[in-house]
């Protein structure tokens, strides 16, 4: 297999920056996630390894050997789009043999393998269809398989499942990467959606109007994010971040949230590696709090260290229920939302007030300025 090298590599479109300076390094056999929103800069990062665009700056890597000059065929990369084109005089079992064919396999190999991925994916009872008679969904199967019978040195894989239904898309989340590991086949594979690359990722880096903003495993990703950018893309629900004051009183460090309508939003901040943190920070700019739902407490009953707010409103999701509280709005009426995810069974009300605390050795605090994180 392969590893893939991406030296400072800068891409533009015109005045349009699309990657700027980027270098990454996937091992082999790595299962590699670029994620980010719409126009990052993710489907150009794959369209360069493939030798599809050429970046005006940096160099390219694969098995540590520059390949910038060489054609697209001579990379050995399967690219599998987002949207598939088939042949369409060719059935789905001929479209799938296609790329085998010069590689002088035998019959019984081609057979093989087809029908391998084809039950892989469960497009085995699609075989002898023409593409005008698949669906969407179909469709994007029977592209992705193709580019899998070849078994090249490195996939590249741009949103290849985006077009399936919500089970399906989950079902192959798992296939992909079980096949993954079983062929050993380094992958490079862009989404934008969190829950994709968390589930599917051995490294995750997200990219952000063509920067990394983090590069780590999804672990290190979701637990220590490295700014607001990343906090509040990663996660379902994403981190609460919101606009907080700390001060000292009676010898304890104290975090107030947004509070614009009176309210006490106030707790102590106990875990002393974070009062340590705060203590030491040498500036005076902005703070902004930050948690993430689950490590959001919330309870009909008074407990300790905890505040009063609102329920602003209620969405039980079977396997959990998240409450969304107020706590305030400002002058122009915008409200300051914090999301807790809560067991399934617990019971809130628009407009009842529950009191509310969090996990205090999983606070994360970021400069408002800046974006960066401070703990």
């Amino acid at each position: 297999m392969a590893t893939v090298k991406l030296e400072n590599i800068t891409k533009r479109f015109g005045d349009l920056i699309a990657l700027d300076d980027i270098t990454l390094d996937v091992q082999d056999q790595e299962f590699f996630v670029l994620l980010g929103q719409t126009g990052a800069g993710k489907t150009t990062t794959l369209r360069c390894i493939a030798g599809l665009d050429k970046p005006e700056d940096g160099t390219i890597y694969l098995d540590s050997v520059s390949v910038n000059d060489r054609t697209p065929a001579e990379r050995d990369v399967a690219f599998v789009f987002q949207s598939h084109i088939l042949y369409p005089h060719l059935s789905v079992y001929e479209n799938m043999a296609f790329p085998l064919h010069p590689r002088k396999l035998s019959a019984e190999e081609i057979d093989r393998r087809v029908r391998d991925i084809a039950q892989m994916l469960h497009i085995e009872h699609l075989l002898m269809r023409t593409p005008n008679q698949l669906s969407g969904g179909e469709t994007q199967r029977v592209g992705l398989g193709r580019a899998m019978v070849r078994r090249p040195q490195v996939f590249l894989m741009d949103e290849p499942i985006s077009n399936l239904d919500a089970k399906l898309r989950t079902e192959m989340r798992a296939e992909i990467r079980w096949r993954q590991r079983e062929l050993g086949t380094t992958t490079f594979y862009v989404t934008h959606d969190q829950i994709e690359a968390m589930s599917m990722a051995d490294r995750i880096a997200v990219l952000e109007a063509g920067r990394i903003q983090q590069l780590g495993t999804p672990s290190d990703i979701y637990n220590h994010p490295a700014n607001l950018f990343v906090a509040g893309f990663i996660g379902n629900p994403s981190m609460n971040c919101i606009s907080c004051d700390i001060s000292s009183a009676n010898g304890e460090l104290q975090l107030t949230l947004a509070n614009t309508t009176g309210n006490d939003n106030t707790v102590t901040i106990e875990a002393e590696q974070i009062v340590k943190a705060l203590n030491e920070r040498a500036t005076d700019d902005g703070t902004v709090f930050g948690t993430h739902a689950e490590d959001v407490i919330v309870s009909h009953q008074p407990i300790p260290n905890a505040f009063q707010a609102e329920v602003y409103s209620v969405e039980p999701l079977g396997a959990e229920t998240i409450v969304e509280l107020t706590l305030g709005a400002d002058a122009a009426g915008a409200r300051t939302i914090l999301k807790a995810v809560t067991a399934p069974n617990f019971a809130a009300e628009i407009g009842q007030h529950l009191y509310v605390s969090f996990v205090s050795e999983r606070m994360h605090f970021f400069d408002e300025t800046t974006g960066s994180t401070i703990l």
